[in-house]
């Protein structure tokens, strides 16, 4: 079938009947339907057309006009999504009077259209399509369209102006020093924020879309001339594969991207703060940001990003180091802790220095049940509890912590269900697991507590260890983009190691992630580091000042 009787197949389309009578399947997309058809000049052609697909919606407006009273025409948009202001004095206006200082105004077609582009309009951002389908797209996004007679384009001017919240300090993400800027659900708004940071012309931004109904507009930020091409294109081409029916948040490109879907631990680092992702764009990465999301995704990841913060290299080396290690003791701390002590007290009690073992039994004296059941019971407990926090408004969630961590531990302490030294053990693991700064890694350590106290309860120590080791076999086998996630630990790096278990000095790290491969390795200057080994020049020390008064003097 030709184009042009597809054209007047769809424009002359009867209306289904309401209430659900008849009249075939139901519509699909505009982009399918319409094909290929080409804005041709007929005007009243594309009204059909586009009212067709879109004029069912209350809330669509079709304006026709006469351009400078000669040429008629007509203009689509959607009154809730764009700026009616702009609208009115920028485009309908000058171009129903035309410019005061043009004495002629020229004939039809390309003519008219070059007339109007280049003398015309005061608005700025004005591009040309010659397709229904793409015009059809572009006012679903909340851009005004215009179609005149005789022009075989249609004009289509960035009028959007969607309500959004400000710009306000991280909601997921705590700053302790560094910027308070989070990133908001407008995608433009976000990229203006990582160009803000890096004014830099080697910065890249492609866009692209995803999704056959929600047609989401994605960006993929990278730097030029550092990041690795073949990372950047291997990127674009998962992207691409990607064929869902909507992109409603970065979550769902997380998911189609990620080298194991059935792994619990993150291979997609997420974030709402745009100097955390300009630090890893710097590094090499690329970051995904879709539009209507406010986390950033950024590729590749390994396991050390998550208990890394930006105050780690915002703060002195010596102090984060120390809060480093820190963190990581409480990462491992949540991860075994109760698993060892169901080992210990089921199987290994010798294990335990005797005044201890004392107060321990003592305490479980009255307790009915073994201690794998026992930690299993109150460690459900506490994920429905945390769960139940999260889950309710922020002025009844801070109460029902409170009251679950008070009243029901103590209450259980003191019906016989559970002994002190279980609720302490599980309080312990439980604030550990707060200190891992990235939530789904949190998550996943969480989630890898339960089989391994299943197995201590079951094998003892035994258990716990083949645990261990098939996590930490897990962990090798996985892989983010090509990179080994336990990068620069396995496989090693001289280099590396200066930020994965201390936070060295930023002088050490003169060189970006050798696993990252990227094409310039440099991050500061040999001459930066030799000049910061010179010995400080103190021209406010008593004794140089004074000797510089007395050579004045003289």
């Amino acid at each position: 079938m030709a184009v042009k009787d597809l054209v007047i197949r769809f424009g002359k389309r009867k209306r289904k009947p309401p209430h659900g009578g008849g009249g075939g399947e139901p519509p699909r997309y505009s982009a399918e339907r319409l094909n290929d058809a080409a804005i041709d000049g007929d005007l009243e052609r594309v009204v059909e057309q586009i009212q067709a697909v879109l004029g069912e919606n209350d809330d669509f407006t079709v304006r026709r006009f006469q351009v400078f009273g000669r040429y008629p025409a007509a203009m689509f948009f959607y009154p809730n999504m764009i700026d009616i202001t702009t609208l009115n004095s920028e485009i309908l206006k000058p171009l129903m009077y035309g410019p005061p200082h043009a004495e002629w105004h020229p004939g039809e077609g390309e003519l008219l259209r070059d007339f109007i582009l280049n003398t015309t309009l005061y608005h700025s951002e004005v591009h040309t399509t010659t397709l229904v389908a793409k015009t059809v797209s572009e006012i679903l996004r909340g851009q005004t369209a215009v179609v005149i007679e005789g022009v075989e384009e249609a004009l289509l001017f960035g009028t959007r102006t969607i309500d959004k919240r400000s710009i306000d300090q991280p909601a997921t993400e705590q700053v302790i020093r560094g910027p308070r800027e989070g990133f908001i659900e407008l995608l433009s708004t976000n990229i203006s924020l990582i160009r803000y940071r890096l004014q830099t012309p080697d910065l890249r931004v492609k866009m692209m879309e995803i999704g056959r109904r929600s047609q989401s507009k994605v960006a993929i930020c990278y730097m030029e001339g550092i990041t690795n091409p073949e990372l950047v294109d291997e990127v674009i081409r998962r992207l691409e594969i990607i064929d869902t029916d909507a992109i409603l948040d970065s979550g769902y490109i997380e998911q189609f991207i990620e080298d194991n879907q059935i792994s619990p631990f993150p291979q997609v680092q997420y974030t709402e703060r745009p100097d955390k992702v300009v630090a890893n764009l710097v590094e090499g990465r690329v970051a995904i940001m879709v539009d209507g999301s406010p986390m950033a995704l950024v590729v590749p990841t390994v396991f050390s990003q998550f208990y890394q913060t930006v105050e780690d290299y915002t703060e002195r080396f010596l102090m984060m180091s120390a809060v480093r290690w820190a963190r990581l003791i409480a990462l491992v701390f949540s991860l075994v802790f109760p698993s060892l002590y169901v080992a210990i007290i089921s199987f290994n009690p010798e294990l335990i220095p005797t005044e201890f073992a004392v107060a321990v039994a003592g305490g479980r004296a009255g307790v009915p049940f073994p201690a794998i059941l026992e930690v299993l019971v109150i460690e459900i407990s506490m994920e429905v509890l945390r769960e139940a926090t999260i889950r309710l408004p922020q002025q009844v969630g801070g109460a029902l912590s409170i009251v679950g961590v008070l009243v029901v531990g103590q209450a259980a302490v003191a019906a016989g269900f559970a002994s002190p030294i279980t609720v302490v053990i599980i309080a312990l693991t439980t604030i550990g697991s707060f200190a891992t700064p990235a939530y789904n890694a949190a998550l996943a350590l969480r989630l890898l507590r339960f089989p391994l106290i299943v197995l201590a309860g079951i094998f003892g120590l035994y258990g716990v260890m083949i645990g261990l080791i098939l996590i930490a076999n897990h962990l090798l086998s996985l892989k983010s983009f090509g990179v080994p996630y336990l990068s620069p630990l396995v496989p090693g790096s001289r280099w590396g190691m200066k930020d994965l278990f201390l936070r060295g000095p930023l002088w050490w790290m003169k060189t970006r992630p050798h696993f990252l491969f990227t094409e310039d390795e440099t991050r500061i200057s040999d001459a930066s580091i030799e000049a910061m080994k010179e010995p400080p020049n103190n021209v406010l020390e008593p004794a140089v000042v004074k000797e510089n008064e007395r050579g004045k003097k003289r």
